[in-house]
C-alpha cells in the first residue's frame, strides 16, 4: 500500500499541485520535461517582463495607477498570469518554470543575483497587492506565515498608539485588522516609522502586511540563489545548457546593430564631432582616452571598435583610424600591422572563424569584463567611483540637479536608466520616448533628434576637432521581437576569447 501510494504521488499531474494557487514563493522546482525552444522562449519572456518592472519602477510611482496598468499590460502581452482571481494553469506553469530558468542564469554573480532579486520582489509585490483579503490570508497560512491579528479589546486599548504610529500609511483605521509580529520581521516598517512597537513586537496594519511577506520572499529567494550557484558545475556539464545560460545572463533582446547596413555612413573626420554630440558616456570616455593616450587595452579596443563598426566605420577606415592613433603613441607601423591589425580584421569577420561580431549591448558592457586599473572600457555609471562620475558629469555641463538625478539612479543600480537620463539632460528633452539598452541605440536616437528625425549622414566638410580635443585636456523604442534560437542568442553575445586577440602592449 505504501509503495502504491508513493507511486501515485510521483505520477500525479504537476499542474494540479503547483498551478492551482494564484501566487507562490517558488519553493518547489518544476519536475516536468520541456523542449529547448520552450526553455528559451519562457526565459526571454520573463526577462522582458523583469525589464519592464525595472523601468516602470523608476519612471513611474510604484503602486500608482500608471505603474499597475503598465505591469498588467505586460503580463497580459507576454502570457503570464495577470488576474489572480482567474484559473490559468498554463500561464501559471509558464510563470513557475521561467522563474526557475532565470534562477540558473542569474545566480552566477553577486550583481546578477542582486538585480534578479530586486525585480522579482517588485513583481511579487504587485501581484500580492492584487490578491483579495481572503486570498492574502490563505497565502499566509499555506506558507507558514502565522501572524495573528490582535483582539478588538487590545485594539481599543492601543487605538491612539496604533493610529498615531501609522499616520504615514494611507487609509488606516481601527476598522482594519492589525497584526502582531516580532519586530525583527518588520525592520523596513520599523525603519520608516510606520508601526507601533511594544515589548519586542510590531503592530502592523493590514495594508502593510505585504512588507512582511516581501521580506520573507526576499530571504527565501536569496538563499535559493546561493544554493543554485553551488549546483552550477553540474548544470554546466551539460553542453546544451551552459552556453544558453551564459547567453541569457548577458543577452540583449533588441535590434541588431551590426555595421553591415551602415558601412560608409560616417567619415573619419566626423568622429570627434560625433563623440561630443551623440556618443554615450561609455564611448565618449573611450574616445577621450584614445585621443589622449593614443592607445587602448584589449577590453577598450573591443568595446569601442565594435561600436564604431556599428555606427558605420568600414574595415578600411577602422584600420586607418586605429593605426593613426597607435603610431602617435609607442607603436610603430610595423608593430601595429603585426600585433593589432589582425584583431581589427577579426572584428569585421575577415579572420579566424569569420564571424561578423556585433557591438556590445548595455547589458554586456555592464555585466562582463569589468575594467581594472589602466582600463577605460565598461559602463561609467556602473564601474566609476560616484565622486569621479560626478566630476565627469559636471565637466560635460550636466546641471547640478541633473547630476543628482543620475547619481540617485546609480545608487539604486539603475545604470541604463541613468544613461538614459544623461541622454535627456544632454539633449534637452523631457522624455526620450525609448527604452535604452544599447550604446548604438543611444547614437542613433541622438542623431535622429539632432537631425530632425533623420539618420546620420556623411558630412562633406571636415569638422573641427578642437572642441573634443580641448575637452580631452580636462579632468578625467520600440524593440524588435526577441530571438529564441540558440544560434541568434550566441551571435548577440559572442565572446571573443581567442588568446591571440588579447594582445596588450
Amino acid at each position: 500500500m505504501q509503495f502504491a501510494s508513493r507511486k501515485k504521488k510521483l505520477v500525479s499531474n504537476p499542474k494540479t499541485e503547483l498551478y492551482t494557487e494564484p501566487l507562490q514563493f517558488y519553493g518547489q522546482p518544476p519536475l516536468e520535461n520541456i523542449s529547448l525552444s520552450e526553455f528559451e522562449a519562457f526565459a526571454v519572456d520573463r526577462l522582458r517582463l523583469l525589464k519592464t518592472v525595472e523601468n516602470s519602477g523608476v519612471s513611474m510611482v510604484k503602486r500608482g495607477d500608471d505603474y499597475k496598468k503598465k505591469l498588467e499590460s505586460e503580463l497580459k502581452a507576454l502570457d503570464f498570469p495577470y488576474r489572480e482571481d482567474v484559473e490559468e494553469p498554463e500561464k501559471r506553469r509558464k510563470d513557475h518554470i521561467s522563474h526557475f530558468i532565470l534562477r540558473l542564469a542569474y545566480c552566477q554573480t553577486e550583481d546578477l543575483r542582486r538585480w534578479f532579486i530586486q525585480q522579482e520582489v517588485d513583481l511579487f509585490r504587485h501581484r500580492f497587492k492584487g490578491l483579495s483579503p481572503k486570498q492574502k490570508l490563505e497565502f499566509l497560512h499555506k506558507n507558514n506565515l502565522q501572524y495573528n491579528t490582535i483582539s478588538g479589546e487590545e485594539k481599543e486599548q492601543l487605538k491612539n498608539e496604533l493610529l498615531n504610529s501609522s499616520h504615514g500609511v494611507s487609509g488606516v483605521s481601527l476598522e482594519h485588522d492589525f497584526y502582531k509580529v516580532p519586530f525583527q520581521d518588520a525592520l523596513d516598517l520599523v525603519r520608516t516609522r510606520k508601526v507601533y512597537l511594544k515589548e519586542g513586537y510590531a503592530y502592523i496594519p493590514q495594508s502593510e502586511i505585504v512588507a512582511i511577506v516581501l521580506n520573507d520572499f526576499r530571504t527565501r529567494l536569496s538563499k535559493a540563489l546561493a544554493l543554485t550557484a553551488r549546483s552550477l558545475p553540474a548544470v554546466h556539464s551539460d553542453e546544451r545548457l551552459q552556453p544558453l545560460l551564459n547567453h541569457l545572463s548577458h543577452s540583449y533582446f533588441g535590434q541588431d546593430y551590426s555595421g553591415q547596413k551602415n558601412v560608409g555612413k560616417i567619415s573619419l573626420e566626423q568622429i570627434d564631432s560625433l563623440a561630443g554630440k551623440s556618443f554615450p558616456l561609455c564611448m565618449r570616455q573611450l574616445h577621450k582616452a584614445l585621443r589622449e593616450n593614443h592607445h587602448l587595452r584589449y577590453g577598450g579596443r573591443m568595446q569601442y571598435g565594435l561600436f564604431l563598426k556599428g555606427i558605420g566605420l568600414s574595415l578600411e577606415q577602422a584600420l586607418q583610424f586605429w593605426k593613426m592613433e597607435f603610431i602617435q603613441g609607442k607603436v610603430d607601423a610595423d608593430k601595429f600591422d603585426k600585433a593589432f591589425a589582425y584583431n581589427i580584421r577579426h572584428m569585421f569577420g575577415k579572420e579566424g572563424k569569420r564571424a561578423d561580431y556585433t557591438p556590445y549591448s548595455c547589458m554586456k558592457v555592464i555585466l562582463s569584463n569589468p575594467p581594472s586599473q589602466g582600463d577605460y572600457h565598461g559602463c561609467p555609471f556602473r564601474h566609476s567611483d560616484p565622486e569621479l562620475l560626478k566630476q565627469k558629469l559636471q565637466f560635460y555641463k550636466v546641471s547640478p540637479s541633473g547630476v543628482n538625478q543620475i547619481l540617485e539612479l546609480v545608487k539604486g543600480m539603475h545604470y541604463q536608466l541613468a544613461c538614459q537620463k544623461y541622454f535627456e539632460l544632454t539633449h534637452n528633452v523631457e522624455d526620450s520616448a525609448f527604452s535604452l539598452s544599447h550604446p548604438n541605440q543611444y547614437f542613433i536616437e541622438s542623431q535622429k533628434l539632432l537631425g530632425g528625425g533623420k539618420d546620420v549622414k556623411r558630412e562633406t566638410e571636415t569638422p573641427q576637432r578642437s572642441q573634443e580635443n580641448s575637452a580631452a585636456k580636462g579632468p578625467a523604442a520600440a524593440r524588435e521581437p526577441a530571438a529564441v534560437e540558440s544560434q541568434h542568442l550566441a551571435e548577440m553575445t559572442a565572446n571573443l576569447e581567442t588568446d591571440f586577440l588579447k594582445t596588450d602592449f
